[in-house]
């Protein structure tokens, strides 16, 4: 089995010694993502909303580098500073993973990097 560290400008350099994915000769491990703009590396601005879509945008862009999509993930983890956040979130997520979704957990947690209100991880089949 091969491992491959993937990287892209297309979403947030990382803020720690890890690699924004790594693949194998079948699947696709991303790291968390959180709300961070990649141009800028600043947390977007507004609430639950436009950080769940910011998530979602910049772990699209890490599979997309890694020869993946959207549609390949079969399951995420959703890290949530609070969780009365959930149905919002639940909302957002439900546009880009709309008919057979991936399995999913969701964990409330005391904190996220930077100040996040959401952190999402992947596993994906490469396409």
């Amino acid at each position: 089995m091969h491992k491959k560290v993937v990287q892209t400008d297309k979403a947030p350099k990382a803020i720690g010694p890890y690699s924004q994915a790594i693949c194998t000769d079948a699947m696709i491990y991303t790291a968390g993502q959180i709300a961070l703009d990649p141009a800028t590396m600043e947390l977007v601005a507004g609430g639950i909303e436009e950080q769940t879509r910011q998530v979602l945008t910049n772990l699209r862009n890490v599979l997309e580098a890694a020869g993946s999509s959207l549609e390949h993930v079969v399951k995420t983890t959703v890290f949530l500073k609070d969780m009365n956040d959930f149905p919002k979130m639940n909302t957002v997520y439900a546009e880009y993973f709309g008919e057979n979704p991936p399995a999913r957990s969701t964990i409330a947690v005391a904190g996220l990097p930077k100040g996040g209100m959401v952190e999402i991880e992947a596993v994906a089949l490469i396409a």
